[in-house]
């Protein structure tokens, strides 16, 4: 990260109150849990909840984008079916008109006798030319009628399918949002079994694992060397810059900004604001975006976590990520491996360099 950048993260994340570099490890104090469970076996069944959350809010989000580009179908849709039945009631008009002009021009003599008795043959002539130019445009209105009803049937068929599948995505939401509520019911009904000093040394637990992963994944190389090979595109930086400046705000599962983002949320905001959309799901980030090797990591990549891709943080460098982590905490800075990686994508890969 260069210089400005890292001054710009540190002051924002000591406003925010929130802390770079891990502490030093204490011991951790092993009360009595419930149900006899230890303290790492309370972090674990913790994690797994929060996890299955997570899952849970990403399909959810998932659900909430296809009902989105849905909706927009359904008024497309709605839009071109309402001009075709415009065009459809010009094209009825049209052939009223030419039903009544058959009918007020209507005669049981044939075009050859009236040939035959005509005064003069060639006016005869010359007016079947005009009779025959009428009756063509007669055949083209009944074309365009018969036209534009298909299109309006068919359309209507589209735009009624369109607002089934609406209808089926807004059933689907309401269960996603039922079951990410009934594992955030599951986490408080947790922490709520656990005493205070259950809780703190489950948190100290969840630091110090943290801390030994960290200095594994430093220490490993995974990370590679030398971060000045490795500077954001300006679109990256702006993408930091737009993260860091939410530091402090809460984790609202759904979210998207400006007041509180879940951790898809804030990644898709960030890049948005950079002039680059990216998909609104980690999952969809992970499946979509160009991946890098962790040791090309530069400031604005997108690190990606647990193996259903259900977790996303943007990196800032120095190892170190800005996330929103989970209900009940705020957008922070933390250790890069604050949690299991699945990888990392970059969405400006193969962008110049040269505008930073």
């Amino acid at each position: 990260m260069s210089g400005r950048l890292l001054r710009l993260v540190c002051t924002a994340a000591v406003a925010a109150g929130t802390v770079l570099a891990p502490v030093p490890a204490a011991a951790v104090p092993e009360p009595p849990a419930p149900g006899g469970r230890s303290v790492s076996e309370l972090l674990t069944d913790l994690q797994r909840l929060y996890q299955q959350a997570e899952e849970a809010t990403e399909t959810y989000n998932a659900t909430a984008e296809k009902l989105k580009d849905q909706r927009a179908e359904v008024r497309r849709l709605d839009g071109q079916l309402a001009r075709a039945r415009l065009s459809l009631h010009d094209s009825r008009g049209a052939a009223g008109r030419l039903a009544r002009q058959q009918y007020q021009n209507s005669t049981d003599i044939s075009p050859y006798v009236r040939l035959l008795l005509a005064r003069d043959p060639q006016h005869a002539l010359d007016q079947g030319h005009v009779i025959g130019q009428l009756a063509r445009e007669r055949a083209e209105t009944v074309g365009r009628l018969t036209g534009s009803e298909k299109k309006a049937d068919g359309l209507a068929r589209k735009a009624r399918a369109a607002l089934d599948r609406q209808l089926t995505l807004s059933v689907q939401q309401k269960k996603d949002r039922d079951a990410v509520r009934k594992k955030l019911d599951d986490v408080e009904e947790l922490l709520a079994s656990l005493t205070e000093e259950q809780r703190g040394a489950v948190a100290e637990l969840e630091r110090t694992d943290v801390e030994a992963a960290q200095e594994d994944l430093v220490t490993s190389g995974a990370l590679g060397s030398g971060e000045d090979a490795n500077e954001p595109t300006r679109a990256a930086d702006r993408a930091v810059r737009y993260a860091v400046q939410q530091l402090g705000k809460p984790y609202e599962w759904g979210a998207e900004g400006p007041e509180a983002y879940d951790c898809s949320g804030l990644t898709s905001e960030a890049w948005g604001y950079a002039g680059r959309p990216i998909p609104r799901t980690s999952q969809e980030q992970w499946a979509r975006l160009p991946r890098i090797p962790l040791r090309e990591l530069r400031p604005g990549d997108l690190v990606v976590y647990f193996p259903k891709a259900t977790h996303v943080a943007i990196y800032l460098g120095g190892g170190q990520v800005v996330q929103a982590p989970r209900t009940g905490e705020k957008v922070k800075v933390s250790p890069l491996a604050s949690h299991p990686i699945l990888g990392a994508v970059r969405p400006d890969k193969g962008q110049d360099r040269e505008a930073r």
